[in-house]
């Protein structure tokens, strides 16, 4: 490093309060974005398999639209479950969910150039309603971000309370045109440890459903998977905004 650039750093340090760890942490977060943002829009089919206690869905084909900087929008003919994960949501836009973040120095298994960012999820953040202020502030899911630097992509998002996974999202990725990084294949994973619901589903679906319906139940975990599978995707063309709008129902 030049002697002047050193100097800078440690200028910028000082007076914003910014720790080195700080600096890098936003650089992580600005070059993941930027990879994310090369893309204005694209088309594409996703095929959606589903494999959820309770649930019977046969593979189901999506003709899927985005437009950032937060456009999105999936057509299908009949029934569809969409995993309501944030797919095409921008990694700026994620990681302003978290609060308190770090660079995870601690995960030992991590591939080579994989970094982990680990925050505490922003209650408020979320879409969902809570009974009451003290159920808000007693939820804090921690929510492990893995982003591989080679290529500047998040690799997988886990959102966990203590060692006890709650959700996880695992991306596979492939180049489109030489230059855009795009997902080829998403895996959704939900996790419930729950032994009221586990037992309810363990005992009374089999007879509400079917009695060949095998459910994924270890030890109280129930577990779920929904996994996106892309291809024919058509980028950067332009998409009018009059795609996403809604139809209205007269």
């Amino acid at each position: 490093m030049r002697p002047e650039f050193k100097t800078l750093l440690t200028i910028i340090i000082a007076t914003t309060g910014l720790t080195s760890s700080d600096l890098f942490l936003e650089k992580i977060i600005l070059r993941t974005n930027d990879e994310f943002e090369k893309v204005s829009d694209f088309q594409a089919k996703m095929v959606v398999s589903l494999n959820v206690p309770g649930l019977r869905m046969p593979k189901k084909e999506y003709k899927a639209y985005y437009k950032k900087p937060n456009k999105f929008k999936a057509t299908t003919k009949g029934f569809g479950v969409l995993p309501n994960t944030g797919l095409f949501t921008s990694p700026e836009d994620n990681f302003d969910n978290l609060k308190n973040m770090i660079i995870n120095k601690d995960q030992s298994e991590l591939e080579t150039n994989h970094i982990m960012i680990s925050g505490t999820l922003i209650p408020d953040s979320l879409k969902a309603k809570f009974p009451n202020e003290y159920a808000k502030l007693s939820f804090n899911p921690i929510v492990d971000v893995v982003v591989d630097t080679s290529r500047w992509l998040i690799r997988s998002v886990t959102s966990r309370i203590d060692t006890l996974k709650l959700f996880q999202i695992i991306n596979y990725y492939e180049l489109h045109e030489n230059k855009y990084y795009l997902p080829s294949m998403s895996k959704v994973e939900y996790f419930i440890k729950d032994m009221k619901l586990a037992n309810w589903l363990k005992d009374d679906l089999p007879s509400m459903i079917g009695a060949d319906q095998q459910l994924k139940v270890n030890q109280d975990i129930v577990k779920g998977m929904i996994t996106v599978k892309y291809s024919d995707y058509k980028i950067n063309r332009g998409l009018p905004d009059y795609i996403f709008k809604k139809k209205r129902l007269d």
